[in-house]
């Protein structure tokens, strides 16, 4: 697959915007009105992940969606700025204050489920629940599936490599790439071509993400558990039955953990349920975000 012309980026998400952050520009898309939801999403991809689900919830809530520095967005960060897990998690929370968002329902998932444990344990003041999909916790940061992957990072050119070798369908589909996160091939058109050419294209965007793999450890993760029985407030633990990367486990250990947890296992999907299941996803989100706001649905 040989690219040409420009990024083609999901339309589903709505209207794109942009803010400036103290460490750069963050690129995002918002659809629908209401409470607000913030999708964070991992390593590798970006606001497109969400792409079946935000026109399930945009006519309730109102949907934002940023591509985060991860990997896959188009804008790298400013230049001197090396980003790191906390700086990861502060720019959560720095976007969170610059478009004044209160009382946000947050959404992880992966990488970005990490990145939101640490965002409620330290800094919660904006967040008024929690979602949390197949995700890093714990031990698990990064999950054993992805040492491979971190092992990489700290090699010059390898990571535009193994990035420029899943241009082959048959590639992306193996354990190491794609082929573990979702039980279903994601879509070329759009969604690979979205998740795979900023890295490819351009290397100060590569060079985001590799910064931010070779400082992920679970001292991380571990430090944040410490504190998340302190965060009171409504959470949703959204997890994938037949996960292959992220133990169920720590799904149970992470409803166990929070005060004010309720546990769904999601059937017939892998670590990306907003691919493999966006329907249901949507439907728990949904109903969660109603039932602890008191919002009412006006049938019409």
């Amino acid at each position: 697959m040989f690219w040409r012309g420009p990024l083609s980026k999901s339309s589903e998400l709505g209207e794109q915007r942009e803010v400036r952050l103290p460490s750069g520009v963050i690129r995002y898309r918002e659809r629908g009105s209401g409470e607000p939801i913030v999708f964070v999403h991992g390593l590798l991809v970006n606001g497109d992940l969400w792409r079946k689900v935000v026109p399930l919830l945009a006519g309730e809530f109102r949907c934002i969606t940023p591509d985060w520095p991860l990997g896959s967005h188009e804008i790298p960060l400013d230049e001197g700025v090396k980003l790191t897990t906390r700086r990861a998690a502060g720019l959560i929370r720095r976007f969170l204050e610059a478009l004044d968002l209160k009382d946000v329902t947050l959404v992880g998932n992966d990488t970005g489920g990490g990145l939101c444990q640490i965002v409620v344990a330290e800094r919660p003041e904006r967040v008024g629940r929690l979602v949390l999909t197949s995700c890093d916790a714990f031990e698990n940061f990064p999950p054993k599936a992805l040492y491979p992957l971190i092992a990489a990072a700290r090699v010059p050119g390898l990571p535009w490599l193994m990035l420029n070798s899943m241009r082959l369908a048959p590639l992306r589909r193996l354990p190491i790439s794609f082929g573990w996160l979702t039980k279903r091939a994601i879509p070329d058109d759009i969604v690979m071509d979205s998740y795979l050419r900023p890295s490819l294209e351009n290397p100060r965007v590569r060079q985001d993400a590799v910064n931010l793999i070779k400082d992920i450890s679970p001292r991380h993760t571990k430090s944040a558990a410490e504190k998340l029985p302190q965060f009171a407030k409504p959470v949703l633990i959204a997890w994938a039955k037949d996960d292959r990367i992220f133990p169920v486990a720590d799904a149970y250990r992470l409803s166990e953990t929070f005060p004010n947890a309720l546990l769904a296992l999601i059937e017939d999907s892998y670590t990306f349920v907003s691919e493999d299941q966006p329907e249901r996803l949507a439907s728990l989100i949904s109903a969660f975000v109603r039932e602890n706001t008191g919002v009412e649905v006006v049938a019409g």
